[in-house]
Formats: C-alpha cells, structure tokens, sequence
C-alpha cells in the first residue's frame, strides 16, 4: 500500500516501512538516521505514483493488519456503519485518536477499508488507533453487550445528545453517508441519539457528526 506526506512518515512504525521514495533531498539525514531504504525520483514520478498532495514524498508500506474484537481495551468504541467515503474514514479516525478512543469498528464488505486515502487524510493517527474489521456488525453489537457496552446509534429520529448521562461503557455507532444507520442496527441498539438541527439544512457531514457525539458523549471524561 502506497502512503504519503511528512507527517505520515513521522507517525508510521519504521518496521511498516517496505521502501520510500523522495523528490528532496532534505529528508536523507532522517532517513539514514532510521535505517531506512529510499529511492531518489523526481516530483513528477511521485505524483504519477498517488493522487494528491504528497509533499515529495511516497511511502511503500505493509498492507493493515486488522485487529479483531479481543482486542479492545477502551471503555468508548466508534463503529461505522457501512461507511464508504474514505475521507470521512480518516477523519474520523484522526477524531478519534485526538479524543483518546482507541478502537473503531468496521464491516468487512460494503464498506471503505484502510487505505492510502485514508492513512493520509487521519495524518499519521492511524498508527495510534486500532481498526477492528467483523464479519457482523449486529454479531459484534451483542457481543460488545456481553462485555458490559451500551450501543448508542445516531440518527435523525433519536433523542437529542445533550440530555442523555452515559455509560461508562459505550459505542457509538456514525451511519453509511447517504443511508444512515440502518433499521437492523438500530433494532440492535440501546439509544438512539441526535444532533438538533436549526437550520434548513437537516444533516452535517458524517465525520463532523462524528466529531459532535465524540466530544458530547465524553463530556464527563
């Protein structure tokens, strides 16, 4: 997988690194320092490697490797509802990560995975957080139950936020973009929560969603 930008490089575990590729030669030093292989190539071979802004830089790294659901250690888990722009993944992955959560939760198919878009946009935070991929996501719920969580969804009929205390124990489940979160999800769930909106326009992006409950639901933390 192709990653890229100087704040990537700084974030990402040297032992990740497969090869990197450089248009400047002030990176060098670093790079030595590391022990770290690099090639030396023009800005023009790098933009024809990625889209995007890349900084002079290109990182070839080891595919993600996935954790699955023993291996959450947080009291709050963020699950993603068949989300599928890789935009929102990687923001709400850098949220994430700046809130102190360390486990989000995805479905293995219909869904956006980790990938250059994503590494690049969460600004190297996803090296600090742990992407959990399920076969089920409502399998998932029950287990998270099992394990003392309460399931909060999000979605335009729900309570507002603001009133609700939470649980120690919690997830917060952001829907797929267009669709929301689904009917079978929300059958699954304990709440159903809602951002009010006071102007014409009736949903916010599905990261700044995210962002706005993170940050409401942690009010007490």
């Amino acid at each position: 997988m192709l990653v890229y930008g100087r704040n990537v490089l700084k974030e990402l575990d040297p032992k990740k690194i497969k090869k990197i590729y450089i248009s400047s030669k002030e990176l060098i030093p670093y790079l030595k320092k590391e022990k770290l292989k690099y090639d030396f190539v023009s800005k023009q071979a790098l933009s024809k490697m990625v889209k995007g802004n890349h900084q002079g830089i290109v990182i070839d790294v080891y595919d993600y490797n996935y954790y699955s659901l023993q291996d959450i250690k947080g009291n709050f888990v963020v699950m993603l509802d068949h989300l599928e722009d890789p935009h929102n993944f990687g923001a709400i992955i850098r949220t994430c990560e700046c809130a102190g959560i360390k486990d989000i939760i995805i479905p293995c198919d219909r869904s956006v995975s980790v990938n250059e878009t994503v590494a690049k946009v969460s600004a190297g935070a996803i090296e600090h957080v742990r992407i959990i991929m399920v076969n089920n996501l409502v399998n998932a719920i029950n287990k998270l139950k099992e394990m003392g969580y309460f399931i909060y969804a999000a979605n335009m009929d729900g309570e507002d936020y603001r009133t609700l205390e939470y649980t120690d124990k919690k997830v917060l489940i952001i829907g797929n973009e267009g669709k929301g979160i689904s009917k079978i999800i929300k059958d699954n769930s304990d709440f159903i929560i809602k951002i009010p909106m006071k102007g014409k326009i009736n949903s916010l992006n599905a990261s700044v969603s995210a962002a706005i409950l993170i940050y409401g639901m942690n009010r007490n933390d």
